[in-house]
């Protein structure tokens, strides 16, 4: 009677399993496979002419492409380090159970995090336009003699970004780490107190090292999300450049708005576009490896 009772069970237990498995097979990895297939098609509507890899060469001479690759490589290597160093400074900060309104601190940090795309990109537009606000600040307390063309200018439109990502992105990334400096003990802390040492020594000798594998995540998750970004410059250059251009000058043109251009915008291209996609992943993969490596060198 219990052989029989457990065969059921294990029938039933495979039966809810195989549908999980069948989704994930239909929604996740049929559309990689043929992703990777189509990659090695050049296609214009529903003609499809096989190159192997002809796409994949064809990238090394898109100047639109290199364009995007040296945009959000810029992106990544400004943002992503100063992202994560606020989050930390402002977990450390409103880690400290003497710190009077946490709570609300807390909650006014990682607002922006689950403001809504649109809201916050047409404010971030008024606020940086040529007579915005930020502008009008800056010349009435003399920082500045004319106003700055924030998204009219190739250089300012990538600080513009970085600007309105970091302050996106900043408090999400603190209560990852908040959540770690949770389970550091305050002994360990107040120990340090005792012994002299001072707040910013307690940051860089107790706080960043038993982080470590949260800052190896974040960073990680980060650097994936940028070579992603795709909403942001839409957004942003929507309305401020006219014609192809994203940005003034292509310069807030990403991979993931290439891809997008080529796939919906151009004459569609789906195959080229999963050649990009490929590419984006395999630089996801290396960059993601070369931060487990460097991880691992410092234990």
């Amino acid at each position: 009677m219990t052989k029989m009772f457990e065969k059921r069970r294990n029938r039933w237990g495979w039966f809810f399993i195989s549908i999980a498995v069948f989704f994930l097979g239909l929604f996740i990895f049929y559309p990689l496979i043929y992703s990777l297939y189509l990659s090695t098609f050049s296609s214009r509507g529903v003609m499809k002419n096989f190159v192997g890899f002809g796409n994949y060469l064809r990238l090394f001479q898109d100047n639109y492409f290199l364009q995007s690759l040296k945009n959000i490589i810029i992106i990544l290597i400004i943002q992503v380090p100063l992202m994560l160093f606020l989050a930390l400074i402002f977990a450390f900060l409103l880690n400290d159970p003497k710190l009077k309104f946490k709570k609300i601190f807390r909650t006014a940090l990682f607002l922006p995090a689950v403001t809504s795309l649109v809201a916050y990109s047409v404010v971030f537009k008024m606020m940086f336009s040529t007579e915005g606000l930020i502008n009008n600040v800056l010349l009435s307390l003399n920082i500045i003699k004319e106003p700055i063309r924030w998204l009219l200018d190739p250089v300012w439109a990538k600080i513009t970004l970085i600007i309105a990502m970091t302050w996106r992105w900043t408090g999400y990334n603190m209560m990852l780490y908040l959540a770690g400096l949770q389970n550091i003990p305050q002994e360990i802390y107040e120990a340090a107190e005792i012994d002299g040492a001072s707040k910013i020594t307690q940051f860089f000798r107790i706080t960043i090292p038993l982080l470590k594998p949260i800052i190896l995540f974040t960073t990680i998750l980060s650097t994936i999300g940028t070579l992603q970004l795709f909403d942001e410059p839409m957004m942003l250059a929507s309305g401020v450049t006219t014609g192809s251009s994203v940005g003034p000058g292509n310069s807030l043109l990403t991979p993931s708005v290439y891809i997008y251009n080529v796939s919906f915008k151009y004459v569609p291209n789906f195959g080229y576009a999963s050649a990009i996609s490929w590419i984006i992943v395999l630089i996801a993969v290396i960059l993601t490896l070369m931060q487990f490596r460097v991880a691992g060198e410092e234990k």
